[in-house]
């Protein structure tokens, strides 16, 4: 079974509803608050007469890190903590007393079950095998064993360090797959947490629900991904019939009925607008849902049922879960908290968000990103240091030599006229007119650089804003704003480009003294380069998520530009250990 499809498998209802019966109703995975901390003395009651042979057992099984009854044996890389969990109780099993699982352990499995909740996989977790676990500690009549409660023990205790470890700081390290987010600082001792947060608590759900993101964005995307799963039940995953022309309002097409259907599901079509499954004329209300539909999708809402808008329809609604399983992996890649307000820039969505410090949005901006092929924007975390107004724009190397030196063998005066001079390494101007074929072969072997002056025609407007960085990325005006009214926008070299810079400019410097907006167009109208230092450095996060829950609810759905979902995918399908 490959890993997609693991992870959108269902619980099925008999094992779900067996292990309500068995544990009872009253175990809610509803986060209501914080779970109150026990004493470091505190352990719960082990089985009685635990003999040397079962303690034998547990401790070799824990130094080789590996239970073969586990859906994923190798636990190495939680070894350390699974071991000082168990040195804290003297080697005894956790979540068994008197030969029963214990409220917690009970509580807690009703969460891994429903794992899928949270974006995850319960099989992951051992979700269909607690049910014969449990059976065999209380289900048979036949008085369990010592070893079944000693491996259901063990199994509980590396599947919860498991679900909680992903809840909190996600499954995949972000630099395995190119986002270089440092999560260092997420880390925390889950043999602790284990034993002062949910071995004795009293709600666990409660206690599991501290280690999530606190973020609206988080929790938005968590509900939606909830509505979809029950909207992928219900969708029989049919086809559209394909059109060799666009469809325009008013005409014949006989998948009206099913555009509506779907439409109704996803809520772009209002639950009150009644489309009967004889009407096959595209019009009216089902043209204005395909246009909030297409809109969600960041494409052009003008309401034809074209080839792109046909195909974005046929996406199976589990690959929407897919989706959002995949941006809460990477939600929990982010810090726990933030010092100062950050920056964000959505790379599949072409907008950047400017936050407040809990991560609601104050205002956001179109950017433009790097291009698919060949120039991708990185996916990293910096701190946004200065500003420059009326920047000189350093052109890489690979510029000049790929795009450049064929203009100016074209023509000599083709810099000149680009307001482009030749420097030096110490950037004296070597020439800032007609070009020779000498100075051509020192531009080819670098000895010589190409700068942009500052004005109008520089490619990056009349402010960048500096995050320094290994990739040379930063923020920048720009003047070809044509490319702003496209819906996609993937057009530059690697930076990003900003719609409105110096409203960015103003955010970034409301804690420097005097610089209003009337200040900034000043300097971004000036003579000469102006840096700036901020008064308080801003957290820059560039991120790749391809499905985002606005404040209203709303989720939208964007291209995976760069194709960083199928490898984070990929990356899941290996399962743990993952490292």
């Amino acid at each position: 079974m490959n890993f997609q499809t693991r992870s959108l498998r269902l619980c099925s209802q008999p094992l779900l509803m067996t292990l309500l019966v068995v544990f009872g109703s009253g175990f809610s995975s509803v986060a209501v608050a914080p779970a109150t901390p026990v004493s470091h003395s505190s352990a719960p009651a082990s089985l009685q007469g635990i003999t040397s042979d079962a303690q034998t057992w547990l401790r070799t099984a824990i130094q080789e890190g590996s239970f073969s009854e586990l859906r994923w044996p190798d636990f190495s890389d939680y070894r350390g903590y699974v071991n000082n969990f168990y040195e804290l109780n003297g080697y005894s099993p956790w979540w068994v007393r008197g030969q029963e699982p214990t409220p917690q352990a009970r509580q807690l499995i009703v969460l891994l079950v429903r794992s899928e909740q949270k974006g995850l996989s319960p099989d992951d977790y051992d979700g269909p095998r607690w049910q014969d676990r449990i059976a065999r500690l209380t289900l048979v009549a036949v008085r369990p064993n010592e070893s079944d409660a000693v491996k259901f023990d063990l199994a509980l205790t590396v599947c919860a360090m498991r679900y909680i470890s992903d809840l909190h700081s996600g499954r995949v390290n972000p630099k395995r797959v190119a986002f270089f987010l440092n999560g260092e600082y997420k880390k925390y001792d889950l043999a602790e947490f284990l034993r002062d947060h949910v071995a004795n608590a009293a709600d666990v759900s409660s206690a599991l629900a501290q280690v999530e993101p606190q973020y609206p964005g988080y929790r938005r995307t968590i509900q939606a991904l909830q509505r979809y799963i029950e909207f992928a039940k219900e969708d029989d995953g049919e086809q559209l019939p394909s059109v060799k022309k666009s469809i325009v309002p008013g005409q014949f097409y006989s998948g009206v009925p099913r555009v509506a259907r779907f439409l109704r599901w996803v809520g772009d079509l209002p639950p009150n607008v009644n489309v009967s499954s004889d009407h096959l004329i595209y019009d009216g209300a089902v043209v204005s849902a395909v246009k909030n539909f297409q809109r969600r999708l960041g494409r052009d809402p003008n309401g034809l049922i074209d080839v792109q808008t046909l195909a974005d329809l046929n996406v199976p609604l589990s690959r929407r879960v897919r989706q959002m399983q995949l941006v809460l992996e990477r939600w929990r890649w982010l810090p726990s908290s933030f010092e100062h307000p950050p920056l964000i820039v959505n790379i599949p969505e072409f907008l950047l968000h400017a936050n407040d410090k809990d991560l609601n949005v104050q205002f956001t901006m179109k950017v433009v990103v790097g291009k698919a092929l060949g120039h991708s924007t990185p996916v990293f975390s910096e701190t946004m240091e200065y500003i420059v107004f009326r920047p000189y724009w350093e052109v890489p190397p690979s510029i000049t030599r790929a795009e450049l030196i064929p203009h100016v063998i074209r023509d000599r005066n083709y810099l000149a006229n680009k307001d482009l001079e030749v420097v030096d390494s110490h950037e004296r101007v070597v020439t800032a007119g007609a070009v020779s074929a000498e100075v051509i072969n020192e531009l080819r072997t670098g000895r010589l650089s190409l700068r942009q002056k500052p004005g109008p025609k520089n490619s990056l407007g009349l402010v960048k804003f500096v995050f320094p960085n290994s990739y040379n990325v930063y923020m920048h005006d720009t003047p070809a704003t044509e490319f702003f009214t496209k819906s996609r926008r993937d057009f530059s070299h690697g930076c990003i480009r900003l719609e409105n810079p110096a409203e960015l400019a103003a955010w970034v410097l409301r804690n420097n003294a005097g610089w209003n907006m009337e200040r900034i167009r000043a300097a971004m109208k000036g003579d000469a380069p102006q840096q700036v230092k901020l008064a308080q450095p801003i957290p820059v996060f560039i991120v790749y998520g391809t499905a985002v829950v606005t404040e209203d609810g709303i989720v939208h759905f964007y291209d995976d530009i760069y194709g960083h979902d199928t490898a984070l995918e990929k990356a899941l399908a290996k399962g743990y250990p993952y490292v």
